[in-house]
């Protein structure tokens, strides 16, 4: 029992350094699980030749697809920002709300969210905040409410970022459809806590009066009355014949927006106006998720598809080398996820033992000691990883073993995403997963966890570097947003949970 309690004291102590900030998450994670592997060696369970092979450089690639797929989402979001694409679509979207705060505020967190589905990094948050931020002080929004507003619509767009899809589909083995599916429910479940946020706070802060938000509702009642009607409409066709219609829909949407942009490069090339950036090129920011969503597409290829459908569509002089500018530094922006990628796979493989076509496969060729009496003679069993054998008495007496049960322990343990702490996504949240994984919680109850705790990590965390440049743009204290903005993230993410408890415990 003495090794459980040094591997639970180990992951302890990494919280609180990274809760007071004395060492970075980036240091963390393979700090830890070089520990995790040091004990395992000094306990005799494993060599230290195991610990390197399967600990470090297993590890170290575990996570290789999401890497790539978060090179390939970085070059897209920098060739969004230096087209102009992502900037006119806020723009654009400001012009059609009008002067009513409460209907800008919903319509700006759902053209965030739309951005953030494809582009990502604090110069993506940047960019979009000082276009964002400015408009919602114009119509008298005070500071905190549009920081809350600007930081929710990061974290919303993010549910539906196929690159952050890479992750629970490589750490827990899902398949595409089961996240997609759970992401879309948690993306609905948080635009009505938006709502419920945006309402509340204008009217504590007097900026809008009930009855101006009973004019602006009766549009957005149609709408949702619109898509349960489709929806109704969709249960009655045939899944297939649907399918068909949304893959040549797709198909000719995107024919079409590339046909258009290379008949205007065209007629303009010889002209010396400042380049404009067309309706068609908007939809680039739904390319990858159309893709992987409608056809069924791998991410690497949508994203691919994605940069050279951006690429078209804005096509201008200087194209080639706009191009090349996004291929360099969105690779760069991404460097930081990447390495603290390398990190989460080498706890994950410290916890949960190596891939079976990684560098530490040939852990698995060798046989275990054999079977118990009862199966039949020289029949061997699988070698288990030590630390999975060491940590199951202790984890198994926390799991939960019922929905009721998932839901609540879960919902009180929510604030433990915020500070880098043990359910943070970017902090221990994956080593936890996956002690949980092989305690025996399902794969889709992990992933539940995670991206429903997420959204109060995404909001309100005070560690984020959104949260902190939001605060000093706005010269609030970044506690101020996480106060504010805590009840309705938390709220939300019960709500994820309790979504996640019908479908997958």
């Amino acid at each position: 029992m003495i090794i459980p309690v040094l591997i639970l004291l180990l992951f302890v102590i990494a919280a609180l350094l990274m809760f007071f900030r004395k060492l970075p998450a980036l240091l963390a994670l393979p700090l830890m699980a070089v520990g995790i592997g040091v004990i395992e060696v000094l306990s005799g369970r494993i060599t230290l030749a195991d610990c390197s092979l399967i600990v470090i450089a297993d590890g170290a690639v575990r996570l290789y697809e999401p890497m790539i797929i978060s090179m390939f989402g970085g070059i897209l979001s920098v060739l969004l920002q230096k087209s102009g694409v992502a900037e006119n679509i806020v723009r654009r979207g400001a012009e059609l709300a009008g002067d009513n705060p409460w209907l800008v505020s919903i319509l700006m967190t759902a053209l965030i969210a739309l951005l953030f589905t494809t582009i990502g990094g604090l110069g993506a948050v940047i960019m979009v905040g000082t276009i964002v931020l400015p408009i919602l002080a114009s119509i008298g929004i005070r500071e905190v409410i549009s920081g809350g507003i600007l930081l929710f619509g990061i974290s919303i767009g993010g549910l539906l970022n196929a690159n952050n899809w890479a992750l629970y589909k490589t750490v827990l083995r899902l398949p595409d459809a089961a996240v997609a599916s759970y992401a879309l429910m948690l993306f609905g479940v948080s635009m009505a806590g938006v709502v419920i946020f945006v309402t509340i706070e204008l009217i504590r802060s007097g900026t809008v009066r009930i009855a101006v938000i009973r004019s602006s509702i009766g549009w957005m009642l149609g709408l949702v009355a619109g898509i349960v009607i489709l929806g109704a409409l969709i249960e009655q066709v045939e899944w297939t014949s649907l399918i068909l219609v949304l893959r040549i829909a797709t198909f000719a949407a995107l024919a079409m927006g590339i046909a258009l942009a290379i008949r205007d490069y065209w007629r303009g090339r010889s002209s010396e106006r400042a380049p404009v950036v067309h309706s068609y090129a908007y939809l680039t920011t739904v390319v990858p998720l159309l893709l992987i969503l409608v056809f069924g597409m791998p991410f690497i290829t949508a994203f691919l598809c994605g940069i050279a459908y951006g690429w078209l569509t804005t096509l201008r002089r200087g194209s080639l080398n706009m191009l090349s500018r996004s291929i360099l530094e969105g690779s760069a922006s991404v460097m930081p996820a990447v390495v603290l990628m390398m990190g989460i796979g080498m706890l994950i493989s410290a916890i949960l033992g190596p891939t079976r076509n990684g560098p530490g496969a040939s852990w698995y060729s060798v046989p275990a000691v054999s079977a118990p009496a009862a199966a039949a003679p020289g029949v061997t069993t699988q070698r288990e990883w030590p630390v999975t054998g060491d940590m199951k008495p202790l984890i198994e007496s926390i799991v939960p073993g019922s929905r009721l049960s998932y839901i609540l322990i879960f919902a009180l343990l929510g604030p433990l995403a915020l500070y880098r702490g043990p359910l943070n996504v970017w902090g221990l949240g994956y080593g936890v997963g996956g002690v949980l994984l092989a305690t025996g919680v399902p794969a889709g109850g992990v992933m539940g966890i995670l991206m429903s705790l997420g959204m109060i990590q995404g909001v309100s965390d005070p560690t984020n570097t959104q949260n902190v440049w939001v605060a000093n743009e706005l010269r609030v204290g970044v506690n101020e947003i996480l106060w504010r903005t805590l009840p309705y993230a938390w709220g939300v993410a019960i709500l994820g949970l309790v979504v996640a408890g019908m479908y997958f415990y």
